[in-house]
């Protein structure tokens, strides 16, 4: 026998039915009504894990502000306290390593800050909670914001880069080895100005090709750009072709050490007037020494 066995009227079977389908309805609705009630339960557990995590976090941040509070005041009171023979009047010994934590800490901005000044104003950021500091260099040229590149310092026992995008035809590991650990100053020094003067002759080449495109052809120049030939043709009756070599043998400078002129003429490198234009490629950046050349009618 079934439990709340139900009563078939005696109209029929459709009325029975119809009490059937009345009943599955009823729990039908029951079943939504647990599963709704069931995802709100989630929902609320949910929550309340939130709401513990943000508590912790407020607690830990009420406990550190007190604690700095207190060490503040102990540090205003001075270590008149404790007498000269180490015997500790009002000072706990937690107390005492909370101090020397915070004295710690306070040197450690006190080198980032000095670190900001000394090192050419170049941006300082802390990293692996004070075990290392990352220091970005910009680079520009002729006004021109360009790239900046980083490089990550661990600073836990003796100086050493961890990370860094320096291009890798830059000679970094020689720099590292000649003073970053006795002149850090320096060292950002020189590299900012090896990086600088990469991104300037880059930057040189860049606007022959946008400024001075049908009228000097870049046919040459490698990845760090310490050699770059351009061709350019004298105005002139036979039109010549001239070929200007600039080789870059100081890495810190965006200006060439040496200009070689080369021509189907043999005369025309000797001659005055292309002296004088070698002279004025040794002395300015090359886009505005070809543009001159240009605008004195000397090359097409």
């Amino acid at each position: 026998m079934m439990e709340n066995t139900i009563e078939c009227p005696r109209e029929g079977v459709l009325s029975h039915l119809d009490v059937l389908e009345m009943e599955a309805l009823k729990l039908s609705r029951r079943q939504q009504l647990s599963l709704q009630q069931q995802s709100r339960v989630d929902d609320l557990r949910i929550m309340v894990e939130k709401l513990r995590a943000q508590r912790d976090q407020l607690k830990a941040r009420v406990k550190t502000t007190m604690s700095l509070q207190q060490l503040k005041a102990v540090i205003d009171q001075g270590p008149e306290e404790c007498d000269d023979d180490g015997e500790e009047e009002g000072c706990s010994g937690s107390m005492q390593l909370h101090l020397l934590l915070l004295k710690a800490r306070q040197t450690q901005v006190k080198y980032l800050l000095q670190a900001h000044h000394v090192i050419g104003g170049y941006d300082v950021t802390e990293t692996r909670r004070g075990q290392g500091v990352c220091v970005s260099i910009a680079t520009a040229f002729e006004g021109c914001y360009l790239e900046t590149y980083n490089l990550e310092l661990d600073v836990t026992r003796t100086v050493r880069i961890c990370r860094h995008n320096i291009p890798p035809f830059i000679p970094l590991e020689k720099l590292v080895q000649e003073n970053l650990q006795t002149d850090l100053s320096n060292f950002l020094s020189t590299l900012s100005q090896h990086l600088n003067a990469f991104a300037g002759r880059r930057q040189q080449v860049r606007l022959i090709q946008a400024v001075l495109r049908g009228s000097v052809k870049v046919m040459e120049s490698n990845a760090l750009f310490n050699t770059v030939v351009v061709m350019c043709t004298e105005l002139g009756e036979n039109h010549r072709a001239v070929l200007c070599t600039l080789e870059y043998t100081d890495l810190s400078r965006y200006l060439p050490t040496k200009v070689t002129i080369e021509s189907e003429d043999k005369a025309l490198p000797s001659s005055p007037q292309w002296k004088e234009n070698q002279s004025l490629l040794l002395e300015t950046p090359a886009h505005t020494a070809l543009q001159a050349l240009k605008e004195k009618g000397q090359i097409a």
